[in-house]
């Protein structure tokens, strides 16, 4: 019974078999229109005298549709002929989109959505299109856009006009940003890590005072990332919400969650059997000495920033670091930092998107990993970090997806840029009057990467100005390559008698000779003209005239800090030299900075030592433009230039000067106002030597002060004041108590 029904089945089987399988030797296509027959045939790779089955009949099928060009298709198989039925979608004859002023914003919603003109229509494509219109224009700002969208259909022709009538309405601007929650750090520290700004009436150019999600969730992740390097492994930022206020702006609040403060317990380095454990010996080390120290990700990235090194030296190209964290106790962490060989693969491809003003070449040349090199996980990862270390994008986003066969990759970098102007203006208040000044920054001119800095401080009798431009990547060298030009006037005729004017020019360039060792080197070209009359001392009188000077000064700065900006730890040093190449009086000049700084607990400590040196090479008088006066940044309390040596009511400077600063920040004081924080100051200073009289020499008085600092976060942008006070000083001596300076971006 059982061997009778298998027969009749397998008879079954092999009829409906045979009825499927077909020879095709004709083609006969209907309810084509636009396309010809032959067309059809290339689109399904149909052939002749195929023997085709029914999952041949729906992989034609399948690359029909795949050409978008049909809203229906129908395949048949009578008498060894294939009979394909179609119903054609219409044609885009054009679209239209009304009601934005904006040719930019018109042009980026042409760009993005997918149904343009000649395509074919398609209904869900368009309603992903509108879908993506309304995507656009929100993070653009218009958040209450009101999109209606309509369709003509030309039957005749097949064809149809798409239309988008928008009405964007008023923009939706953040007016306010607040962080609730056990946050433990201070408003003004957090709003400086996020990349949404509130909006202020010169920000008119910034995107990040307009309400968009996706940056939201940017702000999330730095802000997470903020607090892991803070010690607190844990944070969570739990939520974000907008509140809407009546002006049509919002209030976008952040829930924090800090939790506890984290130690490193056990750091272990684990390596594979593919490297050498003597060329790791250092970095076993460092790692032990992170044991009961404060938990933070950049020292794990210092220690990653080493293993970049040996990947680079000894050729681990494929080289891959992954971190296991496991939390011991209440607050410490033992982490296993394992190397082993990534998956081996080469880049095919990098794309760039998002870079509406800036320069292509300005990221790629940032790009350690190129296209047609291994991909290293590492080393990729630095080349992120140093397009974001230039400081004109807001988002530094990366995506690997697969490449055109088996052992590529393309990698999709996306960036948003940022304001990258920056305004500032600064005064001093003392008792001999005041001192004003401010200054123009752009670190992105042209979109090239290009910097631009001007300054210009005055005061009652003098006008200082300098003007630096700076090509960082010179012709592509990895070299910065900068050029400046100053001007200096000083009119002291009725009260000293004399009058000084300074014009220069320099060209110079600065690298990396070593690790962590930067060599600058610079061409100065200056002519200054020296007046004098009656009232002026002897020794200026002799002075008098014009000068030409051609200088080449050079620096080496070892800079071993953890961060330039907001410095926690680690130090600097810095030695400078001006050598004469063409100069009357011949003035060498030397100068050497370093600066410490420690964390204590959550307190910033730094002290730092300047020093600097005048005197001529033909036993020449030095020109007193050429005298050394102290910075104003090294001695507060006191007004630049207004203590040393004096001859007849002129201070003259000396032939050396020295400074040692010490501060402290404190996070600690007034922890409940969220928009300042404190810092405490001592600073001592001297000016010596008179070269050409030693009867005027100052070298037995030390100036010091003591103060206060506060950074203030005001509507109009953060200010930075000083009250300070006088502890040992000359009579003669001018002390300056209030500075401040309030700066900005644009």
């Amino acid at each position: 019974m059982f061997k009778k029904i298998f027969q009749v089945n397998f008879i079954f089987f092999f009829i409906a078999s045979m009825s499927v399988a077909e020879i095709i030797t004709d083609i006969k296509i209907f309810g084509n229109k636009r396309l010809s027959k032959e067309s059809i045939i290339v689109f399904g790779d149909i052939k002749f005298g195929i023997n085709y089955q029914d999952e041949d009949l729906n992989n034609i099928l399948k690359k029909i549709y795949d050409t978008n060009f049909f809203q229906e298709i129908n395949l048949d198989i009578n008498n060894s002929i294939l009979e394909i039925k179609v119903v054609e979608n219409p044609i885009i004859e054009d679209v239209e989109i009304n009601g934005i002023t904006s040719k930019k914003l018109t042009e980026l919603l042409m760009e993005k959505i997918k149904l343009k003109n000649r395509n074919s229509y398609i209904e869900s494509s368009f309603l992903a299109d509108v879908n993506l219109v309304k995507n656009i224009i929100r993070n653009a700002g218009y958040y209450f856009a009101d999109i209606k969208t309509s369709s003509t259909l030309n039957e005749s022709q097949n064809s149809v006009r798409l239309i988008y009538d928008i009405d964007l309405g008023s923009k939706a601007k953040i007016k306010d940003i607040q962080f609730i929650g056990d946050k433990k750090i201070k408003d003004r520290k957090l709003k400086n890590i996020i990349t949404t700004e509130e909006s202020k009436f010169w920000k008119f150019i910034s995107q990040s005072v307009y309400l968009n999600y996706e940056r939201i969730e940017l702000d999330k992740r730095l802000l997470t990332n903020f607090y892991k390097n803070k010690g607190y492994y844990n944070a969570v930022i739990t939520n974000s919400f907008v509140e809407f206020n009546n002006d049509n702006s919002f209030k976008l609040i952040f829930n924090i969650n800090a939790g506890n403060k984290f130690k490193f317990n056990n750091v272990n380095l684990i390596l594979s059997d593919d490297y050498d454990e003597k060329y790791f010996t250092e970095i076993s080390e460092t790692l032990v000495k992170l044991k009961d120290r404060d938990y933070s990700l950049n020292k794990i990235e210092k220690v990653l920033r080493e293993v970049d090194k040996i990947a680079l030296t000894r050729q681990y190209q494929f080289i891959n670091a992954i971190l296991d964290e496991k939390i011991i106790g209440d607050n410490k962490l033992d982490i296993a930092i394992s190397l082993k060989d990534n998956e081996k693969y080469y880049v095919e491809k990098i794309n760039i998107f998002g870079n509406n003003y800036t320069l292509e070449e300005v990221i790629r040349n940032s790009l350690i990993v190129d296209e047609g090199d291994p991909y290293n996980e590492i080393l990729f990862n630095k080349s992120i970090n140093r397009i974001k270390s230039k400081n004109i994008f807001s988002i530094v986003e990366s995506e690997i997806i697969s490449g055109s066969k088996e052992g590529l990759k393309v990698v999709n970098l996306t960036v948003e840029e940022k304001a990258t102007g920056e305004i500032s203006l600064g005064a001093g208040i003392g008792s001999s009057g005041g001192t004003i000044g401010g200054g123009i920054k752009e670190n992105n001119f042209l979109g090239k990467g290009i910097k631009l800095d001007t300054n210009l401080q005055v005061t009652k009798n003098s006008v200082r100005g300098i003007f630096v431009y700076e090509k960082p990547n010179f012709n592509y060298s990895e070299n910065s390559l900068f050029t400046s030009v100053r001007s200096t006037s000083e009119d002291n005729l009725i009260d000293f008698g004399y009058e000084t004017s300074n014009l220069g020019i320099s060209l110079g360039t600065s690298f990396e000779q070593y690790e962590n060792l930067y060599f600058k080197p610079e061409l100065s070209l200056s002519h200054e003209e020296l007046k004098t009359n009656s009232t002026a001392s002897s020794s200026l009188k002799k002075q008098k005239g014009n000068y030409l000077d051609v200088y080449f000064n050079y620096s080496f700065n070892y800079d071993l800090r953890d961060k330039s900006y907001k410095t926690e730890e680690g130090f600097q040093n810095e030695f400078y030299q001006e050598l004469p190449v063409v100069s009357e009086s011949y003035e060498i000049v030397n100068s050497f900075t370093s600066s410490r700084y420690q964390k204590i607990s959550s307190m910033v400590t730094k002290i730092s030592f300047y020093g600097s040196a005048v005197n001529t090479l033909n036993n020449e008088d030095v020109r007193i433009s050429k005298r050394l006066f102290i910075p104003g940044n090294k001695l507060r309390g006191f007004e630049a230039g207004k203590i040393g040596p004096i001859e007849n009511g002129v201070f003259v400077g000396g032939n050396y000067i020295s400074a040692v600063n010490i501060s402290a920040t404190l996070p600690q004081v007034l922890p409940s106002i969220q928009n300042i924080d404190f810092a405490v100051f001592f600073d001592t200073a001297n000016v010596w030597g008179v070269d050409y009289d030693s009867k005027i020499n100052d070298s037995s008085k030390i100036r010091s002060s003591a103060g206060i600092a506060m950074d203030v976060a005001t509507p109009v942008g953060p200010l930075t004041f000083s009250l300070s006070q006088a502890i040992s000083k000359k009579s003669s001596d001018v002390t300056e108590t209030f500075r401040f300076n309030l700066g900005t971006t644009f």
